[in-house]
């Protein structure tokens, strides 16, 4: 096909196009007002549900640190070793101990059944009989002591090995290799990231709505939004601010989420009606937000304001009033409006 050919053919199809645009065969929803959640927005911390710091139980020379900050750290691992030399004498001690007090209780059992023999037979005195049942009680009691003290040396020995709580991440070292470390002293800080919460501040003029509403949600970065789990107000208010701490806990498995982020927390407490338009009828043009409404046979691209995320639709501030129709499809309802300002221009020319 020519040039020549080619040319009135491409015009011919650009009006048949344009004639095929009309606004009455847009996809088109109306603008009604809907019963929405009657939602209090405020300004939430993200923070862990386990957060602690482990601390030294018993005394000696720091041996070995193996973890350090951002690792993460499973339930039950080795998180420091404290030299042992001292702690594994002691215990070898105990044993010793109880290996002699063991010797000593059978001794005195082997004893008391002589003794036991002679009285039956009244060849041993009654004082004697009673000295030979002490010794019996003395040497359980050596026993028991000795028990006891082997106990807690493999308890000290055990604590020179420090172990994580629970599966997390460290967020501070408190050691060094080399230093001493008493008990009480802190070794390492961490936190878990498989239970969150929501710390929200709670103005006292909202508390009571807060306490009898139906929940709270939760709006996480990128527009995700998820239900809290449970609710903890706490029953006095701060006296600086005036204000109640509510928890709210996440729920488990939510990813990208740490300690110390800034969340908005959204406290339910009823219900309203608010005009409302499906997400797919709005449209970004450059800065501006906007709608195409079908008037008149007409289409018209109107400025509006939204606001909040109902899931399937938005929220209209303004710019809409109830009983307006807008297209579902901004493209083919763009395309339309360029026709009818095509085929203005070409009326006004003639």
């Amino acid at each position: 096909m020519s040039l020549a050919t080619l040319i009135p053919f491409l015009s011919a199809l650009v009006a048949a196009s344009a004639a095929d645009l009309d606004p009455a065969k847009l996809a088109s929803a109306t603008v009604t007002y809907r019963e929405v959640p009657r939602e209090y927005q405020l300004d939430g911390v993200i923070e862990a549900v386990n957060q602690a710091t482990v601390s030294a139980q018993t005394q000696g020379q720091v041996k070995e640190v193996l973890f350090d900050v951002d690792d993460f750290v499973a339930a039950g691992s080795i998180i420091a070793r404290i030299k042992d030399t001292e702690h594994r004498a002691r215990v070898a001690q105990a044993a010793a101990e109880l290996d002699s007090a063991n010797a000593t209780l059978n001794h005195a059992r082997e004893e008391f059944d002589r003794i036991k023999g002679l009285f039956n037979k009244q060849a041993a005195s009654e004082s004697a009989m009673d000295k030979a049942i002490a010794d019996v009680k003395y040497a359980q009691a050596r026993v028991e002591a000795a028990t006891a003290a082997l106990e807690q040396a493999n308890e000290q020995l055990a604590y020179t090995q420090v172990r994580a709580p629970y599966a997390g991440l460290v967020t501070q070292r408190h050691v060094q290799v080399g230093e001493m470390a008493n008990p009480g002293q802190p070794l390492m800080t961490g936190i878990s990231l498989d239970h969150l919460r929501v710390t929200v501040d709670v103005p006292q003029n909202l508390i009571t709505a807060v306490r009898a509403g139906q929940g709270a949600r939760i709006h996480l970065p990128g527009n995700q939004v998820v239900t809290a789990t449970g609710m903890t107000v706490f029953p006095f208010a701060d006296q600086g601010s005036n204000t109640f701490k509510v928890r709210l806990d996440l729920p488990a498995d939510l990813a990208n989420l740490y300690p110390g982020m800034f969340v908005k927390a959204g406290f339910l407490t009823g219900a309203k009606r608010e005009l409302a338009i499906p997400k797919a009828a709005v449209v970004q043009r450059s800065e501006v937000t906007g709608v195409y409404v079908l008037i008149d046979g007409k289409v018209r691209f109107r400025q509006i304001r939204v606001g909040r995320d109902l899931g399937d639709a938005l929220v209209v501030l303004s710019g809409l009033s109830e009983g307006e129709r807008v297209a579902l499809d901004p493209i083919a309802a763009g395309a339309t409006l360029k026709a009818q300002a095509q085929g203005a221009g070409e009326r006004n020319d003639g």
